[in-house]
Order: structure tokens, then C-alpha cells, then sequence
């Protein structure tokens, strides 16, 4: 009763993603059984309670990144209990976060984005949506969740520009790009009538069996893509998106800008990729200097 209540509550403060609240669902739902184990209810836990919960999945071999996203759910769940007066102390307050190290987001080469994008077969219904989806999340940067969400009103063809409803219903403008924009023109006027068959759909990017395409169809067709292209690290759908920032950077694009495309709401987000752009004319200068 009290999680679906917290998740109300924050839904309409901070207007999260559906993902970001089945996250909180899931961690929430997890303590709840986990303090049940010793008959302990939520509102009731301690400090200490807590503290045993977290021990114990650091035991059961959870990484320190995992228990902190989990201490985070608990964080801002009994913040809220102390809000609605649910409960009298903050049992979370004196807790600390494991350490975890900040890793760089991984980002492919021009060169493997390159070979990538050539992968789709263009003579198919299906080869022209998969070259307009990546093209576009290439060319945007656009979350994974932002692509398969895109309806034909977020598109602007004639400006150039897609409409995106982010994180925290933040809207922002980015343009397409040329290559972008020639895959997708191509896609919406030939392969999406040819897969739609006569039916309706508002979104853009649609299956053969009509519907709009979901996350994990597009995780898979990227991993297929990879396979095709000779990529042989592991590659995830996000990577375009770390690729586009970085990509940018690198060819001399103001971190500012590249935070309003990207639609982080903190320019530190940000900044974690000027470090990859770093790291790859660290490699640049050993691999072509004499002296290297």
C-alpha cells in the first residue's frame, strides 16, 4: 500500500519514466520481503534493519553499483514516509553508499559506427526502419526509450528536427542530420506503409506485426546489427547514444551544447564524456606520434 502510494506521490513531483518507477516497484517490493523474512514491516524498520538488508545482498555477490541504486529507492521512500508523517526519524539518514567508482560510458569508433550503419539491407521494409532507427539515434543521441516512443508528430521533416519529451517531461529540440533524415524520409514514405498494410499507427517506428516497436526488440536488432558489422564487443543500444556525445566532442562541439541535445538537466552528466574524448587522443597521439 504505502510503495504504490510513494510512487504516486513522486510520479506527480517528478514526473518519472515508467521504467524509473517499475526500478522503484522492484527495490521497494524487495526490502518489503526481505524485512518480512525477520517480521519486519516497513515503517517499522530500523537503521540497523536496513543496514542487514544491504549486507546481505553484498554478501550474496551484488555489486556495490546495485546496492547503491537499491539504498537510493530506500532513501527517498522513507523521506517520504517522514513527509507524510507516515513515520518519526529517517532511518536511511546516517547510512553511506558504498563506494563504486565512477566508469566511463563505453562508446564505439567512427570507423565501427560506420560499419554498423552499412549493415541493414535497404531493399527490405524491415533493412529501412532499422537503418532510420539507427541513423537517428546516432545522429540525436536520443535515449532508447525517447526512439521507440517517437510518434509522426514529434517529427518535423520539413525543419529538420525531432521533438522529445525527456526525463521529467522535459521537452527539447534536436536536429536530424542529413544521413538521418534521408533514412528516415525513406523509411516513412516506402518501408513503414509496406509493414503497416493498410493499418494505423501513431508511432513511427512499427514491427511487421503492426505495433510500435518496444526496447528490448530494438536491443536485440542492434546486437544482430553488431554481429553482421564484425563488432565484437559486447554492444548495447546505449552506446549510440554514448557515441553520439562523444563523437561530438571530439570533433570540437561545446559541452554545453551536447548537455541540451543529450537533455541531461546537469552539465557533471555531461562532463563524463569529455573524458572518453580525452582518453581516445591519448590513444590517437601513441598510436601516430613518433615519439608516442
Amino acid at each position: 500500500m504505502y510503495i504504490e502510494r510513494f510512487l504516486d506521490a513522486i510520479w506527480a513531483e517528478r514526473g518519472l519514466s515508467d521504467n524509473s518507477l517499475s526500478s522503484y516497484r522492484h527495490d521497494l517490493q524487495h526490502l518489503r520481503d526481505s524485512l518480512a523474512q525477520n517480521s519486519i514491516t516497513l515503517k517499522a524498520a530500523g537503521r540497523q534493519d536496513l543496514m542487514g538488508v544491504l549486507a546481505a545482498e553484498m554478501q550474496m555477490g551484488k555489486s556495490p553499483k546495485t546496492v547503491s541504486r537499491y539504498l537510493s529507492a530506500y532513501r527517498q521512500f522513507y523521506r517520504w514516509l517522514l513527509r507524510e508523517g507516515l513515520i518519526d526519524g529517517d532511518p536511511v539518514a546516517l547510512i553511506e553508499s558504498p563506494k563504486t567508482g565512477r566508469g566511463l560510458p563505453k562508446a564505439l569508433s567512427e570507423q565501427q559506427i560506420e560499419a554498423l550503419l552499412a549493415a541493414p539491407d535497404t531493399d527490405t521494409a524491415l533493412g529501412l526502419r532499422d537503418l532510420a532507427m539507427l541513423e537517428l539515434m546516432y545522429a540525436t543521441g536520443l535515449r532508447v526509450s525517447e526512439l521507440v516512443g517517437l510518434q509522426l508528430s514529434n517529427i518535423n521533416l520539413n525543419q529538420g528536427v525531432v521533438r522529445v519529451m525527456g526525463k521529467g517531461q522535459k521537452e527539447r529540440l534536436v536536429p536530424i542530420g542529413d544521413a538521418a533524415f534521408a533514412a528516415l524520409k525513406s523509411w516513412l514514405a516506402s518501408g513503414r506503409p509496406e509493414l503497416l498494410n493498410g493499418s494505423h499507427s501513431d508511432f513511427i517506428f512499427v514491427t511487421n506485426r503492426r505495433t510500435g516497436m518496444t526496447r528490448q526488440a530494438f536491443w536485440y536488432m542492434v546486437r544482430r546489427y553488431a554481429v553482421i558489422s564484425g563488432i565484437s564487443q559486447k554492444l548495447s543500444p546505449h552506446m549510440l547514444r554514448h557515441s553520439f556525445a562523444t563523437h561530438l566532442l571530439n570533433h570540437g562541439a561545446d559541452l554545453r551544447v551536447v548537455q541540451l541535445l543529450l537533455g541531461h538537466s546537469d552539465l557533471s552528466t555531461t562532463q563524463i564524456y569529455t573524458h572518453i574524448a580525452r582518453e581516445g587522443l591519448k590513444r590517437m597521439h601513441e598510436e601516430h606520434h613518433p615519439r608516442g
